[in-house]
């Protein structure tokens, strides 16, 4: 039986799994980690239960909106339209009344 031993969230820990499949754990740990990164970009203080919560929160949506997309795939319905982010589109407007204000400046003699 394979073992490998990872870190997550700076806790180390030792995973079994069959003979073969250890690049496929440290796959998923990075996954883990990414994730954990994320929520850890998003400041507060977890305690690493609440923190694993949280992973396991993300992982749980990412998995459901995937059964979702299969589910509509395999019914041979298009995927609905993507809606568009409030925020980048506030940060686009402010991007380009500076480049107007550039640009107008520039015209200035």
């Amino acid at each position: 039986m394979g073992q490998v031993t990872v870190r997550v969230n700076g806790y180390q820990h030792t995973i079994g799994c069959k003979d073969g499949e250890e690049q496929h754990v440290l796959d998923l740990i990075n996954q883990i980690e990414d994730k954990v990164r994320l929520i850890r970009a998003m400041g507060g203080q977890f305690s690493e239960s609440r923190m694993l919560l949280h992973v396991a929160l993300l992982l749980a949506d990412e998995a459901a909106d995937l059964r979702t997309e299969l589910g509509r795939a395999r019914a041979g319905i298009a995927p609905p339209p993507a809606q568009p982010d409030p925020q980048l589109a506030e940060r686009l407007a402010r991007i380009a009344e500076r480049i107007e204000g550039l640009a107008q400046s520039l015209d200035k003699p």
